[in-house]
C-alpha cells in the first residue's frame, strides 16, 4: 500500500497544473487569534503554491509551537510578512493592481462559485468571531461568501481558507486553459 502513495507532482495528473507556480493569490489574515488556524493556512498556502501570506494585527507569526504543529514545516517555505497596521498594506496591494476580496457574508457578497476573480487577488480572512474589521471590509473590491446550507452560518476560518484557495486554484487553471 505504501508504494501507492506518491506525491501528487509525481503523477501524470499534475501536468494540468504546470505553470501555476506561484498561484497569483495572496492571503491576509486580519486578527486571526488561533495559532493553529494560522498554521493551517501555512499548510494550505504551501499546497496551493500561494504567492504570499500576510499576517495582520494580532495574528501571530512563526515561530510558535501551535503554528509548527499544524503547518508541518510549511511556515518555512511560504513567503510571509507580518503587519501590525494592515490599512497601508491594502493601499499598496490595491495600487499594485490586486483585487481585494473580503471573505465575509454581507449584503454585497457574491457567491464563491459565481465570483469571477481578477487575478492577481488578495483574499482577506478575519477574526474567528468578529470577522473582518469594518474599515477593511469597506476597502475591498468584492465580498465573497461560501454557501452555507446547514444551520450554521460560517466555517472555521482555516477550513474556509481551504475552500476559497482551492476554488481560486480551479478558476486560475481554467483561465490558463483558455
Amino acid at each position: 500500500m505504501a508504494e501507492e502513495r506518491l506525491p501528487f507532482s509525481a503523477t501524470h495528473l499534475s501536468s494540468s497544473y504546470d505553470g501555476i507556480r506561484p498561484l497569483p493569490v495572496r492571503v491576509l489574515l486580519d486578527n486571526v487569534r488561533s495559532a493553529y488556524n494560522v498554521g493551517s493556512f501555512f499548510r494550505t498556502a504551501d499546497a496551493c503554491a500561494l504567492e504570499r501570506l500576510y499576517l495582520g494585527g494580532i495574528t501571530g507569526p512563526p515561530p510558535q509551537k501551535q503554528i509548527t504543529k499544524t503547518a508541518l514545516g510549511a511556515e518555512e517555505r511560504v513567503p510571509w510578512e507580518h503587519h501590525w497596521q494592515v490599512e497601508p498594506l491594502l493601499t499598496k496591494l490595491h495600487a499594485d493592481g490586486l483585487e481585494l476580496a473580503a471573505v465575509e457574508t454581507s449584503v454585497r457578497s457574491v457567491d464563491l462559485f459565481d465570483w469571477q476573480p481578477r487575478f492577481p487577488v488578495c483574499v482577506i480572512f478575519g477574526h474567528e468571531v468578529d470577522g473582518i474589521q469594518p474599515q477593511l471590509a469597506e476597502r475591498c473590491d468584492v465580498h465573497v461568501r461560501i454557501p452555507m446550507l446547514g444551520s450554521k452560518h460560517s466555517l472555521n476560518v482555516a477550513t474556509a481558507g481551504g475552500v476559497i484557495l482551492y476554488e481560486l486554484l480551479r478558476k486560475y487553471r481554467e483561465l490558463l486553459r483558455r
